[in-house]
């Protein structure tokens, strides 16, 4: 039974709980998003300006790559000190220098006005975006699980979850909103700025609804019991949370990693590859590219809830399963429906791939969430998150586009989302079901499974 500290919130105080975390997270996949956009569309060229188109688009990619490179520093930085002092300040912190950053990027000189300083500035501040948001996702998904009760986590953790869509639309919606109303040349030469700039006022409105919250109440009694215990003992010590995750809860970390394999490499090839893609091979043009991913974000933004509150009913596993399979599935008739260049088949490709690929995001922060003690669960689910995200998504766009340079066509891009959505199906296999599982209780499991080992230690010295 949950104690009163435990119990949960006044459903009010849970959708301002839900707010702030989702309105935090809009704001920074909105910023993440809209480079990823940006480097498809104008970077190459403001940036990269004395290669190949094809090939500045690489380059673009790489520097997107980049940002995904410093996420698993920002796990580790911002997971360290959330499970030590709290999920709120760090949450606050993550989006101030996401949108700092993101800010900085409007007003770079290009290539032109600085030479080879500019993609140099260009990769310094994806490094700050990158580590910002390897912070931001296990934060705001916890700060929602912690505050919820177990019958509906699946439900509300989702909704944080809705940010990634949310802040896609955002930023595609903004740039689609430019391209139609400026020329090509104009978008070029200083529209592609103005997305960036709006961040600065986003995150005002973030942080105002973000520093209304109050800290998580199950790392509160999780912090008061760690301190009595310190107390009784007379060690005023304090582990340090990534070993207790190594030590503790390594095979979880691995199952995450394997979890967000196809989740990761489907959502980057749908989103982002997608517009280099249609744009090139199928003739479409960036505005259409462009109106279809905005169209099918928000029907992923719709779905995603849906689905966290089928993980209450089902389980975590099943409904992540059914998302793999079917993203895997999904890849050929993907690409062939966008060779045919129409608009309505653009709009079914996108939107049934993110409907499925909500299927493995929605549940994710409750099935993550539920993986790890609270003392450690920050850097638990941010190290499962965000490594896998260096090997995932950080690779996917450039892959994708290397492999359609090499071979001129989609059928080995479609071949590794579907390697990719095998390897997931294999770590959610193998991984348990966690929807019953108490968060609180997790704490007492671990606390009474290091007595355990203590005292097997006592016993071997005294033989």
């Amino acid at each position: 039974m949950a104690s009163a500290a435990t119990a949960p919130p006044p459903p009010a105080s849970l959708r301002r709980i839900v707010a702030a975390s989702l309105i935090g997270t809009t704001i920074e996949w909105y910023d993440f998003f809209l480079y990823g956009s940006a480097a498809a569309l104008v970077f190459n060229k403001l940036f990269f300006p004395n290669t190949d188109p094809l090939v500045g688009t690489l380059l673009s990619f790489l520097t997107y790559a980049v940002g995904f490179a410093a996420r698993p520093l920002g796990a580790l930085v911002f997971g360290h000190y959330g499970d030590r002092i709290g999920r709120k300040k760090l949450l606050v912190l993550s989006l101030l220098m996401m949108g700092s950053a993101t800010f900085a990027i409007g007003l770079l000189p290009t290539y032109a006005t600085v030479g080879v300083a500019a993609p140099v500035l260009l990769t310094v501040l994806r490094l700050i975006q990158g580590f910002a948001l390897g912070g931001e996702w296990g934060g705001a998904v916890l700060l929602v699980s912690e505050h919820g009760d177990a019958k509906r986590r699946g439900f509300w953790a989702s909704w944080p979850q809705t940010g990634a869509p949310a802040g896609q639309l955002l930023a595609t919606g903004v740039l689609s909103l430019l391209t139609a109303l400026i020329s090509d040349s104009a978008f070029t030469a200083w529209g592609w700025r103005i997305p960036f700039l709006l961040s600065g006022v986003l995150v005002m409105v973030g942080l105002w609804i973000r520093l209304s919250v109050d800290e998580s109440p199950v790392f509160k009694e999780a912090l008061a019991r760690a301190e009595a215990r310190k107390a009784a003992s007379g060690d005023a010590s304090e582990k340090t949370p990534l070993v207790d995750v190594l030590r503790h809860h390594w095979r979880d970390v691995l199952v995450a990693i394997g979890a967000r394999m196809a989740e990761n490499i489907s959502y980057y090839v749908i989103t982002a590859f997608i517009l280099v893609y249609a744009t090139t091979s199928a003739g479409v043009s960036k505005q259409t590219a462009l109106n279809a991913v905005l169209i099918a974000s928000a029907v992923h933004f719709a779905v995603i809830p849906a689905w966290g509150a089928l993980s209450d009913r089902v389980g975590r596993r099943p409904v992540y399963l059914l998302g793999a399979a079917g993203v895997g599935l999904w890849m050929f008739p993907f690409f062939s429906l966008i060779d045919t260049g129409g608009f309505g088949n653009l709009i079914l490709a996108v939107t049934v791939g993110l409907v499925l690929h909500g299927a493995m995001y929605a549940p994710q922060a409750a099935f993550f969430s539920e993986m790890f003690a609270t003392r450690m669960r920050y850097s638990g689910a941010s190290i499962g998150a965000q490594f896998a995200s260096v090997a995932a998504g950080a690779p996917a766009p450039l892959i994708a586009t290397a492999l359609f340079v090499d071979y001129g066509n989609s059928t080995p891009i479609a071949l590794y989302v579907i390697a990719a959505a095998v390897l997931t199906l294999i770590a959610v296999g193998v991984a348990k079901e966690t929807r019953h599982r108490d968060l609180a209780q997790i704490d007492e499991d671990d606390a009474a499974g290091e007595k355990s080992a203590a005292a097997r230690t006592a016993d071997a010295h005294t033989a």
